[in-house]
């Protein structure tokens, strides 16, 4: 079975922060990961530079938005 859990490491032990169904002295092996730290501002969004490019053509869409105001009687003039 596996079943991920969170612990801390603390004085050379590592402590379950959750309950376990095991026998004393039963083995298993453990996969230590970093929890991700909080990120600026800033760095999430040099992290999302560039994730839609080229997912849309961004011109056809503002044609087809302008021409649905147009349909609707609005003046859309830039």
């Amino acid at each position: 079975m596996v079943r991920e859990i969170k612990a801390r490491y603390r004085g050379g032990k590592i402590e379950l922060l959750e309950e376990v169904d095991m026998k004393e002295g039963e083995e298993l092996t453990v996969t230590i990961g970093e929890e991700p730290g909080p990120v600026s501002t800033k760095e999430a969004f040099n992290r999302a530079a560039g994730a839609w490019k080229d997912t849309m053509d961004f011109d056809a869409f503002l044609r087809d938005l302008y021409a649905s105001r147009r349909a609707l009687g609005r003046d859309v003039s830039l």
